[in-house]
């Protein structure tokens, strides 16, 4: 089974920020020190980085799942969460990362090259981040929020300066091995080599990286064969070397006609990729045409035939064998010079630029009225609602009044009275699944100047605090009903329905 990886799919969680403290100073003589509960740390990026010690994405392969540590808590005594551990993935040079839908976020390439591919959630405010000169001692903090998670296509394209292509069994693995220290798999039947491989060439003072590209075949740019699988490990090579079997025993087929084969698989996938301005076209790039296996009876001839046909085209024409080692020392310093004439005018493709994503309007919100089940409801949808809603302790009545505020600061109850809501509606924030649904009770005034117990609201408690006079009046209430009782009680002993079991 090969152990070369060059496309997987990751899923990836970054950490979960720590949730804020609530704590109140208590020290001797100051009774009223005041809130002291620290933020909670932010959870852990997930970060790709290019490392020159990977050659391929099979660690990856065999663990896709990713996450990074979670934030801690804050605590009293202003002491802060500690931020959670980055979990940094090392990638080779080369990797293209993709989202689900095929879009390119990021194209790594070249050593320490970075993409955070999923951002940490940010870590709760504590009570003392909360405290205001209306909240003087808040009795609640926020929850830390969850960290992203994405799921991410990765591509390896090869980053070589020769690429080596040619049919299934044209020589171009044992090309490779001849001329640099890689040794892949070798054997006499078409698709021996099952993964691209790569060699490092020294020639004089000059050294440049060889791909060896698994075999072509017509409709390659289709898929067909080994497909996409590896033509795009063609599209950073600076040179394209064409191996062309001169022993081929087939006889419909010539060099030549192998030749225009596999350009116009080439072209064909040149039209797929698209253009990038820091890259010059790959039908544009230099050729040369090697005939390899020149140690095989009549290939010689095969080779005087061609000869001049392929250099009438304009192509620089390099008879060698791999077995003998015939012509190989020409064929490095030739491919050593276009080299260094190619990196003298930068053009060898340089790492793309990331992609950054698009910052999101943080102030906005939405509201659309649907129904469900005969009954209507208000969906809000908006990054800040959706924010506030996750970093809300439900079961602490001061934070539940402290998102009412908050939302209505934001202008969401005007919008749901201008749209016809009425108290008592049904609302959801956030998603229809999943989202947080509430009834909705219109909120007359803001609760930060409002006294009550630490960690409650008293607009949310249902049992409201009766007056003096209204106690008053109860009281009376109950004593006129109990005096009436007594009386009736006595009309029925003197009528003689019942009488004092003392007098018998």
């Amino acid at each position: 089974m090969a152990s070369f990886v060059d496309r997987v799919t990751l899923h990836v969680s970054a950490g979960k920020g720590g949730n804020g403290a609530t704590s109140v100073r208590r020290e001797k003589f100051k009774p009223l020190g005041g809130p002291d509960g620290a933020n909670g740390g932010h959870g852990g990026d997930v970060i790709l980085r290019v490392s020159s010690q990977e050659s391929t994405l099979l660690s990856l392969h065999h663990s896709p799942h990713l996450k990074a540590e979670n934030g801690k808590p804050g605590e009293g005594d202003m002491r802060h969460g500690r931020r959670g551990e980055d979990l940094v993935v090392e990638v080779p040079s080369g990797t293209v990362v993709k989202d689900v839908d095929g879009n390119i976020l990021a194209d790594l390439v070249g050593e320490g090259e970075e993409f955070v591919a999923a951002l940490g959630g940010y870590g709760g405010l504590g009570n003392a981040a909360l405290a205001s000169p209306k909240r003087k001692a808040p009795g609640f903090a926020l929850l830390g929020e969850d960290g992203e998670e994405r799921t991410l296509v990765l591509e390896l394209k090869s980053v070589a300066d020769v690429a080596l292509v040619g049919f299934p069994s044209a020589g171009k693995s044992s090309l490779i091995a001849a001329m640099s220290a890689a040794r892949p798999k070798i054997a006499d039947y078409p698709f021996t080599t099952l993964v691209p491989n790569l060699g490092v060439v020294q020639a004089g003072d000059v050294r440049f990286t060889m791909a060896d590209v698994p075999g072509l075949i017509p409709g390659a740019s289709e898929g067909r064969g080994l497909g996409h699988e590896f033509l795009r490990h063609i599209e950073r090579c600076a040179v394209i070397a064409h191996v062309i079997d001169c022993a081929a025993l087939e006889s419909e087929r010539d060099p030549l006609r192998d030749l225009d084969v596999i350009e116009a698989e080439l072209a064909a996938y040149a039209d797929q990729i698209p253009p990038m301005e820091d890259r010059v076209p790959l039908m544009e790039r230099p050729r040369v045409v090697v005939l390899n296996k020149l140690d095989m009876p009549d290939a010689a001839d095969m080779a005087e035939l061609v000869r001049d046909g392929l250099k009438a085209r304009g192509l620089r024409v390099f008879e060698v064998s791999a077995l003998t080692r015939r012509g190989l020392r020409e064929l490095g310093f030739a491919l050593a010079e276009i080299v260094e004439e190619i990196r003298a005018t930068d053009i060898v493709p340089q790492a793309r630029p990331i992609i950054r994503p698009v910052a999101q309007d943080d102030a906005g919100f939405t509201i659309t009225a649907h129904t469900k089940g005969g009954r209507p409801f208000y969906q809000i949808r908006g990054r800040k609602p959706e924010r506030w809603v996750n970093q809300t302790d439900f079961s602490n009545d001061e934070a539940v009044g402290y998102l009412a505020d908050r939302l209505n600061l934001l202008g969401v109850e005007k919008e749901l009275m201008r749209m016809g809501a009425k108290e008592g509606d049904t609302v959801v924030i956030g998603p229809e699944d999943g989202g947080v649904i509430f009834d909705w009770e219109p909120t007359v005034s803001t609760g930060a100047e409002l006294l009550s117990p630490r960690g409650t609201d008293a607009r949310l408690d249902q049992n409201t605090r009766a007056t003096r006079r209204e106690r008053k009046a109860a009281f009376h209430e109950r004593m006129d009903a109990k005096e009436e009782a007594r009386q009736e009680l006595w009309m029925d002993r003197e009528s003689g329905l019942w009488t004092d079991p003392g007098e018998r």
